[in-house]
């Protein structure tokens, strides 16, 4: 039974009120974690030792020190990486294939930005011979970071490693769900002897992230997760104008021409929709595939459905593990059987699988929907499990503006052997990514995040490190003169 404490001001210690929480496992429901339970009075002792160590030793930090830090975090993390990825498939039940790559991109990610960070200096304006005039980024200062129950360690690599990277200090809350990793990761980091205070762990539910949203001595929060959420952190940052960066949710068409090559379009549909039992932000969960060739799409989509081997994520050759919880299970099927009452076509899925196996943890068939139409619930609200839907269009402005037409705005991809189709579509979609004839890749160089409810801010790449900058104008006259206007 692993026991997690909080880590605050460089020390690991209880909460104020002894709370904690069991944390499940989704595979077979055994409680696997006793985890600290904060409450508001924690969050204000860790923002308190952040804002110290902020004004106080960290804030004379160097470049070349924070690119260092990174660099050795990323070391720890490859050497830990077989510990962190069981950690993370024991906590979240996705597989361990899933969770041996999250912790490779983790290590890439702390090794970009510290190459970023390293390369940092001011850029010298052009000015008159007497005037040194400089354009600086410099650290915000606290940042409260909340992170999501999917991706516990890559969402939280996302934020650290940019936020310190950049010289600011940090509060994280992980989800209440998920904390194992990100304790993990903590005691990893104890072994490079930050100065008290510089990162900060609180593991704890709500009021926990609503003290880091309103706290006036926070002066950045960003956070990942739903909308309803990201809409109160929003909210209550405004106590303060703080600056906020959001990564919510996403309704993601993946559309597939006629001239696609279906062999490839069909795998990768699968791939969109069942990765991490589609407990993805980005997930191509809305299917969209053009008349002429969408009977034999399905078809060849459905036949792969029962192959597709579900079960524990620590078992080899396991494709899909469960979801996370029985309440996300519960959400997901009464979201299938809506869009069945509404018109949609069951076509594989729905329901728990059958067998002795699958008697506890929080199990889901891969789900077909098939006929479904724009106007149907199931094709307007984020699923988050493994549930693709499948529309049928017959025209490329049809299709631009039916994937358009959602309230969120993160990731669409198309699938067409026309480069200038592919290109068209790209530039029309609304979406923070589009991919051509692929899904789901993403680069820490590139940037991550999404138009309309999708979110506010990008994540990865210079505008990652941007996110968590002020930018100033330092302007030095080196011969000043009087003026002589006023009364001389």
């Amino acid at each position: 039974m692993i026991t997690t404490q909080l880590y605050i001001d460089g020390q690991w210690q209880s909460p104020a009120a002894q709370g904690t929480r069991p944390i499940t496992c989704p595979i077979d429901e055994t409680v696997v974690a006793q985890a600290a339970e904060a409450t508001r009075e924690d969050a204000r002792r860790a923002i308190a030792a952040a804002r110290r160590a902020f004004e106080g030793p960290w804030r004379s930090s160097t470049i070349r020190e924070r690119a260092k830090l990174l660099n050795r975090i990323a070391d720890l993390i490859d050497k830990d990486a077989p510990n962190l990825a069981r950690l993370e498939s024991l906590n979240t039940g996705k597989t361990l294939t899933e969770s041996s790559t999250d912790m490779s991109d983790i290590a890439a990610t702390f090794r970009y930005f510290a190459a970023l960070v390293a390369g940092e200096a001011g850029a010298v304006n052009e000015a008159p011979p007497h005037v040194i005039s400089r354009t600086l980024r410099e650290p915000v200062g606290v940042c409260g970071l909340i992170t999501p129950w999917n991706y516990p360690l890559l969402q939280a690599a996302w934020k650290i490693a940019p936020a310190l990277g950049a010289g600011n200090t940090v509060v994280i809350k992980p989800s209440n769900l998920t904390p194992l990793t990100t304790h993990r990761f903590t005691q990893l980091l104890c072994e490079l002897d930050l100065p008290p205070g510089v990162f900060n762990l609180v593991t704890g539910g709500g009021e926990v992230g609503a003290e880091l949203a309103e706290s006036r001595d926070v002066d950045l929060v960003s956070f990942t997760g739903g909308a309803v959420a990201g809409e109160s952190i929003m909210k209550a940052a405004t106590g303060n104008f703080k600056r906020i960066a959001l990564e919510l949710g996403g309704k993601n068409p993946n559309v597939v021409f006629a001239d696609a090559d279906l062999d490839v379009a069909v795998d990768y549909a699968l791939n969109a929709a069942f990765f991490h039992a589609g407990q993805v932000c980005s997930a191509g969960s809305r299917l969209m595939v053009e008349d002429g060739i969408y009977d034999e799409f399905l078809t060849r989509l459905a036949q792969r459905l029962p192959r597709i081997v579900v079960g524990s994520g620590l078992e080899a050759g396991t494709q899909m593990g469960p979801v996370q919880s029985a309440q996300q299970r519960d959400k997901i099927l009464g979201m299938v059987e809506r869009g069945v009452a509404e018109g949609a076509r069951l076509v594989y899925g729905g329901r728990r699988p059958e067998g002795a196996r699958y008697e506890r943890g929080f199990w889901l068939e891969p789900t077909l929907l098939a006929d479904v139409t724009a106007d149907m619930t199931i094709a307007k609200e984020e699923i988050f499990g493994p549930v693709v839907t499948a529309e049928r269009f017959t025209s490329e402005a049809e299709v631009l503006r039916l994937a358009n037409d959602t309230p969120y705005g993160l990731a669409a991809a198309v699938w067409t052997r026309d480069l200038d189709k592919a290109n068209r579509m790209s530039r029309a979609l609304r979406f923070g990514t589009v991919w051509a004839n692929d899904y789901h890749p993403y680069f820490p160089e590139a940037p991550w995040g999404g138009y309309k409810a999708s979110g506010i801010g990008r994540e990865l790449a210079r505008v990652g490190l941007d996110e968590y900058t002020e930018l100033k104008h330092s302007y030095i006259n080196l011969a000043p003169k009087a003026m002589g206007w006023f009364g001389a």
